[in-house]
Parts: structure tokens; C-alpha cells; sequence
């Protein structure tokens, strides 16, 4: 079943590779995924991207829109990322099942036009740290994501999360961190700044 899986990478590989930005020929993008704007997605060795996910890089203006994902990256089944400006997923990120993680959001001030008719506005670049652990459910908007950093299940991130930290909620607060004196985790009971 292995040796299956792996024919059917390669061959959307060769399919694919000449239309991404970057696509390593040992990245696994199943084909059940949605991959709007590939010119300007990079997807890093050993990382795969489950099904029925959707990779979207929209250009809204003058500005290249990017999502790179790094080496030995893990996207769960139904994640969907989206870019206008940048999002970057460095190595070795675990994103569980159904997050999602963008730079943008829509406009809706006017309640006169229907939200759908209204532009989509940058909001900040995203960067999610080595080593970073993503929980099921989760909402990144315009927040970064600090190195080896946990964010648990269901969680609405919006300001960053700094390294080493564990941070739960909507909106998501820092709950822990890891002492390095003390070798451990520690409670934190602080809203993330």
C-alpha cells in the first residue's frame, strides 16, 4: 500500500512540480486538495498535505502572495491556509485536522453589501515556528506561532504565542511555559500581549 501511495505522489509530482512556486519531489500533496494559486506555494521534503484540505494564495493587490510549508511538516485532513501576503510554516510543524490559519479576513463594515461582496484586507504576515504543534480545530488570524510553542484544540489565535509556550482558548491565553532553569513546564496565567 506504501509503494501505491508513493507512485500516486510522484506522479502528482510530475503533474505539478513545474507549476509550484516549489514542490520537493518527496512532498506529498494528496490529490483531494484544493491548491488555488500554486505559483506562489512552496512545499518543503517529507511534508504532506491530508486530504480535503485547501492551500490558497490570492493576489489582492500589487504584493505576491506566499505560503511556504518547510521540511517534515505535518497539514491535517480538512486544514485550510490562506495567504494574500504571507504565510510560512517552518520544519517540523504538526497541524492536526480542520485549522485554519490565514493572513487576512474580510471586510464587513458595511452592512448595506453582503459580506461575500466586500474586499478581502490584509491583516498580518503568519509564521509558525519549528517544532510547533497545531490542535485540532484551531483558528490562527494574522498571529504567529513561536518556536516548539503548543496551541490545544478548538483554540481562536489572534495575537501571537511565543516559543516554548502553551496556549488554550478563544481567545486563545498563554497557560504554560517551559522553565528552562527548572527544566519543566510551569503554569502562566497572563493573557498572550
Amino acid at each position: 500500500m506504501e509503494y501505491i501511495h508513493r507512485v500516486i505522489s510522484l506522479i502528482y509530482y510530475f503533474l505539478n512540480v513545474r507549476i509550484y512556486k516549489y514542490l520537493d519531489f518527496r512532498a506529498v500533496v494528496l490529490f483531494s486538495v484544493r491548491v488555488n494559486g500554486k505559483k506562489y506555494i512552496s512545499v518543503g521534503s517529507n511534508s504532506v498535505v491530508q486530504k480535503d484540505g485547501w492551500l490558497l494564495a490570492l493576489k489582492i493587490d500589487d504584493n505576491d502572495p506566499s505560503i511556504v510549508i518547510g521540511e517534515h511538516c505535518a497539514i491535517g485532513d480538512f486544514s485550510h491556509i490562506a495567504a494574500v501576503r504571507s504565510v510560512n510554516i517552518e520544519d517540523k510543524v504538526l497541524i492536526a485536522n480542520k485549522v485554519y490559519i490565514s493572513d487576512n479576513v474580510h471586510a464587513y463594515e458595511d452592512v448595506s453589501i453582503p459580506v461575500i461582496d466586500q474586499k478581502v484586507l490584509f491583516k498580518s504576515t503568519v509564521t509558525i515556528k519549528s517544532g510547533a504543534w497545531i490542535g485540532e480545530n484551531v483558528c490562527i488570524i494574522g498571529a504567529n506561532i513561536g518556536k516548539n510553542a503548543v496551541v490545544g484544540a478548538n483554540s481562536v489565535v489572534t495575537k501571537d504565542v511565543p516559543d516554548y509556550c502553551i496556549a488554550v482558548g478563544a481567545p486563545a491565553k498563554v497557560i504554560k511555559r517551559y522553565d528552562f532553569e527548572k527544566m519543566k513546564w510551569v503554569n502562566q496565567d497572563s493573557k498572550i500581549s
